[in-house]
């Protein structure tokens, strides 16, 4: 009996080895094994071929809405890959970009959905580009949001795209723009160098579809500035969160600030100090608190698109939101935090002189240490970069809207005929 079934077993090996044996000569051949179709070995091939997207886009003042797009993006195939829109094009289409190349590339690169990106891409997808996505970098799909991406002349960006079937669309994130935010900004300087109320309306006017809110000051409110219509749902967090806490012996840093606008600087400090520890925890200040010590006028962006825009980040693990100034003894025990950090570059950089320093229990628990920032830039910088081009951004939007108002009515004319 023993010997019957030793007889067995081997025989039976062999045959699998066999079996195997012509299914791996023929899978290199690109021929289906015997009794499989054609057809359902191609499906089989293709599965096991990532599904490859492309997005392209400026990705100028980068935003918590560019980050749900390359979301949705990166779900809809199994690698994203992104464009970065040259200088050259972006000043030739719509005016001169806040964040220059390298800057942008910065960004995109630390979102933490993006595979690969590629510099210097057209702003329009011509039919030789196309070809080189499809043939050099292998691309499935070219995707872009559901809103109009309009050339100079009036043609639609992604007509080529659209035409060869290869053209996928997501929905736009509603509630925000890079023109929104450079409307923020601009009213932002306006309530504090100009008190003229019918240019602030206009201003208001071009750069908003809602109503300015009332901040509450010390001695009573006035008109703010942030316009933001940004409604925070649970479900959005948790699609950018990663869903995971430090392991029981993670060595977990721990930086904060009030992110706003956020940029290169940002994300280059934070990626310095995720490099310290397994783990990186972030802290962003409420809206109060960046408010009592900047101005009423700041900050740009409220709490919740601050978050998101830093969880968003391939270097942060989590976020606190709403995070006090002060970092206390019990909130280092809570998070179990070993490290906390501050970079050079900041808003505010001589904290240490203040006479209630919010370091004071991490420097002398000797677990805080300040960080050099690779990047010379703050909130303040974009604000001035703005400022300086603000005339040409306010002629690039109402370009812009003429065009969207005639595409629309004959749109409406041709659907009427």
């Amino acid at each position: 009996m023993n010997k019957i079934s030793s007889t067995s077993l081997i025989g039976g090996a062999v045959v699998v080895a066999m079996a195997v044996g012509l299914y791996l000569g023929v899978a290199k051949r690109g021929l289906p094994p015997e009794g499989l179709g054609m057809g359902l070995w191609r499906k089989i091939k293709r599965k096991k071929k990532p599904l490859r997207v492309y997005m392209d886009g400026c990705f100028d003042m980068m935003h918590y809405g560019h980050c749900n797009a390359l979301r949705q993006a990166r779900a809809v195939g199994d690698q994203l890959v992104v464009g970065v829109v040259s200088d050259a094009e972006i000043i030739a289409n719509k005016g001169p970009p806040v964040t220059p190349m390298h800057e942008r590339m910065i960004m995109v690169k630390a979102v933490k959905w993006v595979d690969e990106v590629i510099s210097d891409a057209p702003y329009a997808i011509t039919e030789d580009f196309m070809k080189k996505l499809f043939d050099e970098y292998k691309m499935d799909y070219i995707i872009h949001g559901d809103d109009p991406c309009v050339l100079p002349d009036g043609t639609d960006a992604y007509a080529v795209a659209k035409k060869a079937g290869r053209f996928r669309q997501i929905k736009r994130t509603e509630g925000i723009s890079s023109t929104d935010i450079v409307g923020r900004m601009l009213l932002c300087v306006r309530e504090r160098s100009v008190s003229d109320s019918h240019n602030h309306s206009s201003l208001q006017r071009q750069f908003s579809h809602g109503h300015s809110q009332k901040l509450d000051g010390g001695s009573g409110s006035r008109s703010g500035t942030r316009v933001s219509h940004f409604l925070p749902t649970s479900r959005r967090i948790v699609q950018f969160s990663n869903g995971k806490g430090p392991g029981p012996n993670a060595h977990i840093v721990y930086i904060d600030g009030a992110f706003d606008l956020f940029h290169a600087g940002h994300v280059e400090i934070l990626r310095v100090a995720r490099e310290l520890g397994d783990f990186l925890l972030v802290g962003t200040h409420n809206d109060q608190t960046i408010s009592a010590k900047r101005g009423t006028h700041r900050p740009i962006m409220n709490l919740h698109e601050r978050s998101l825009s830093v969880l968003a980040c391939r270097y942060v693990d989590e976020v606190i939101i709403g995070a006090p100034l002060e970092v206390s003894k019990d909130m280092i025990t809570t998070f179990n935090i070993s490290l906390v950090v501050h970079g050079t570059v900041a808003e505010s950089s001589d904290f240490q002189k203040e006479k209630d320093n919010p370091y004071d229990v991490p420097i002398s628990m000797g677990i805080f240490k300040v960080l050099e920032s690779p990047l010379d830039i703050t909130t303040t910088t974009i604000i001035k970069r703005i400022v300086a081009n603000h005339k040409a951004y306010q002629v690039h939007f109402i370009i812009v809207m003429l065009f969207v108002t005639e595409s629309y009515t004959l749109n409406r004319l041709s659907s009427e005929l």
